[in-house]
């Protein structure tokens, strides 16, 4: 009964650190706690599973060097990497048929706002 129990609990938080994991991965381009996310789906999993931990503490030693190398960078750099991040969300917002569906709630004219794949 308790390996049975052992069982369910680690098939439970593999299923739920996924899942918040994943929905970390997909936040990450917008503005918000998209890393914070994916950082806490691997310390769920991480409870469990020892590879979860290991790839938690490189994330985060990547994540923070990279933190600090756009940090030293001029104002120049900092600008074209807010700009390409905007670029994704628009992008992305875009291929999700977000932006079309706006279109279609405020009756604007822009047909190119719909996603290539919705038409």
């Amino acid at each position: 009964m308790q390996k049975a129990k052992r069982h369910a609990r680690r098939a439970s938080i593999a299923v739920i650190g996924s899942l918040v994991l994943l929905v970390g991965v997909i936040a990450i381009p917008y503005p918000g706690p998209g890393w914070l996310i994916v950082f806490a789906g691997l310390a769920i999993l991480a409870t469990e599973f020892t590879w979860a931990q290991r790839v938690l503490d490189f994330a985060k030693s990547k994540y923070d060097a990279w933190s600090d190398w756009l940090k030293r960078q001029s104002m120049l750099v900092q600008g074209v990497v807010l700009v390409l991040t905007g670029v994704v969300v628009v992008l992305t917002l875009w291929f999700l048929n977000v932006l079309g569906m706006i279109q279609d709630w405020l009756n604007l004219p822009y047909d190119w706002l719909k996603s290539p794949f919705t038409r």
